[in-house]
């Protein structure tokens, strides 16, 4: 039993337990909206669109947080504005977006001389760095997510299924899609200090689409969601503990992987569940 609580022992480990954890739960609030819009690509094309931000807060010695957040932002901006002209389709704006943004940033951080070191902890990530300064940001972000949340969770319900019915019930369907824009924005931003911008993604999409395949509510879906995305972290953590792994990649992986082990349980179960009806009509009657 030792072995298991052993990374714990740490203080360092400890407090990249509850900032993982923490990003893990509004993230996961967040994602189902994501998941269950059809939001994914834009979504990741707002987690790479984040360097241009970094890069230009690093420079000028501004809070990274708030670089990041303004570059996501723009970057939905600018996919909004692309997508007035219909010959353009969102998904051709959001790649173009995509390739403009991440290599605007990586020209930005190439050209201040510090290529190596900024790209690689911005991409991916120093969750065994989290401070106490970052636990008590991400203790913020995660109770203002959580509330706007609840506050306008009839109004994301209503928008995701039937827009048309949202408007007639005077939900504001686009004032809406604009406050989930910032709610994703909020949530890669805060993130990307703790898992990297690449990976990010992974904890915005995987436990929520995991969380999706059992829950048959919005409301399970976020709980789910967010026991399945702290279970990734601490299963992550534990795993780069023992086999010298990067924390933040090896946490994004278990995640992705927390997808793919649902499914499949839940189609095994369902195969279970049939069998026997299936075995009853095959054999044949008394009478014969």
């Amino acid at each position: 039993m030792e072995w298991l609580l052993e990374p714990l022992s740490a203080s360092f480990v400890q407090r990249a337990v509850i900032g993982g954890v923490l990003v893990a739960v509004f993230c996961a609030v967040v994602g189902i909206w994501v998941v269950v819009r059809g939001m994914a690509f834009l979504g990741d094309a707002m987690a790479h669109g984040l360097l241009p931000g970094i890069a230009i807060a690093s420079l000028l010695g501004g809070n990274l947080i708030v670089g990041a957040a303004v570059s996501a932002a723009a970057t939905a901006a600018g996919v909004s504005v692309i997508t007035r002209n219909r010959r353009v389709s969102q998904d051709t704006a959001i790649g173009l977006l995509f390739v403009v943004m991440l290599s605007l940033g990586v020209i930005l951080v190439s050209s201040a001389g510090t290529f190596a070191v900024d790209l690689t902890g911005t991409l991916f990530g120093d969750v065994l760095a989290v401070a106490i300064d970052d636990i008590l940001v991400l203790s913020i972000v995660g109770a203002v997510v959580l509330a706007t949340a609840a506050v306008h969770h009839r109004a994301f319900t209503a928008a995701a299924f039937n827009q048309q019915k949202a408007a007639s019930l005077g939900l504001h369907p686009r004032r809406t899609h604009f406050v989930l824009l910032c709610l994703i924005t909020l949530a890669v931003a805060a993130s990307f200090q703790v898992v990297g911008t690449l990976l990010v993604f992974g904890l915005l999409i995987a436990p929520p689409a995991a969380a999706l395949v059992w829950a048959k509510s919005i409301r399970t879906a976020m709980v789910l969601g967010s026991v399945l995305g702290a279970g990734s972290v601490v299963v992550g953590l534990w795993i780069s503990w023992y086999a010298s792994t990067a924390a933040g990649a090896t946490i994004a992986l278990v995640a992705a992987l927390s997808y793919f082990v649902s499914a499949l349980a839940h189609g095994l179960l369902n195969q279970a569940r049939t069998a026997p009806s299936l075995e009853t009509e095959l054999q044949p009657s008394a009478s014969n």
